[in-house]
């Protein structure tokens, strides 16, 4: 990241939850993870996620770090999800308000320099997560296709974004 660092900036990017390194979050002494689900883990009008995904999680887990799931989702597809992930989920979270990423903070038991947010919207996830301290992990969107009001906020992250360091 550039020294010049802003309060909108994730932490880091990535273009997908799949190609965050494990190793990297180990050494940086991350032991949870709070992941977003729409667009995050699983596209835009699919209904699981993709091999890679839970490849992804598998191994996160099998290192020792613990992952729960913060959703605005507030049908019960995403705690089907959560459990065909293996993972706890928080749905209906009313991100970027604090109260489901305190809500997960609590279930990890961790403190917040050990726990990294994982989303990809910069009004929802990254705001949230950075509101409360904690460090984010911006990733790509899984699919263009977005609700009306997402499409307008993307073009507005994509103004507020640029310049940030990608990989």
């Amino acid at each position: 990241m550039t020294p010049r660092r802003r309060w909108w900036w994730p932490t880091a990017f990535a273009p997908h939850v799949a190609q965050i390194e494990i190793a990297w979050l180990v050494e940086a002494g991350i032991r949870g993870v709070i992941v977003d689900l729409d667009n995050t883990l699983v596209a835009t009008h699919q209904l699981q996620p993709g091999n890679d995904v839970t490849a992804w999680i598998v191994a996160a887990t099998a290192h020792g770090i613990r992952v729960i799931m913060v959703t605005n989702n507030r049908t019960p597809w995403a705690l089907e999800v959560a459990r065909a992930l293996g993972i706890a989920c928080i749905p209906n979270a009313r991100k970027p308000l604090p109260f489901g990423f305190r809500q997960a903070l609590d279930a990890l038991g961790l403190a917040r320099t050990q726990v990294v947010v994982v989303g990809d919207q910069l009004f929802t996830d990254v705001l949230g997560a950075k509101a409360l301290g904690l460090a984010v992990i911006l990733v790509e969107p899984l699919a263009p296709a977005d609700p009306p009001l997402t499409r307008f906020l993307r073009r507005v992250e994509r103004v507020l974004l640029h310049g940030l360091p990608r990989l």
